[in-house]
């Protein structure tokens, strides 16, 4: 009897360092630069270096799960039953492209049984 392999999808399960998929890497690169900002301002330019390096860390970490955290799904809350399993990342990228489409919305709001 023969051994196969059986194929699977890996997309996104690439890792780097053991701990960094490629997307979480680049998104803590990103937060890390926000802090690296923020560490030139109160490092360099406060004299407050630890500090600096505390805000850069923060901002890292920051990246990284919003690279890697998914959004559990709640039965309890309602809205988690929409965006339930998807990863921040997503949420935030659809985010600002609603609220950078041009178009309006209107929403009404009628008692339960009129239309």
């Amino acid at each position: 009897m023969g051994t196969y392999t059986i194929p699977r999808n890996l997309k996104g399960e690439t890792r780097l360092l053991l701990i960094f998929s490629i997307k979480s890497l680049i998104t803590t690169a990103i937060g890390a630069a926000i802090g690296g900002l923020f560490y030139l301002i109160i490092g360099l330019g406060f004299g407050q270096e630890t500090a600096g390096y505390i805000v850069l860390g923060i901002f890292g970490l920051i990246g990284f799960g919003v690279g890697t955290i998914k959004i559990p799904t709640i039965a309890g809350l309602p809205i988690t039953k929409k965006i339930g399993g998807e990863s921040i990342d997503q949420i935030v990228i659809r985010f600002f492209k609603f609220r950078m489409t041009k178009k309006k919305y209107a929403y009404f709001i009628t008692k339960e049984g009129e239309k």
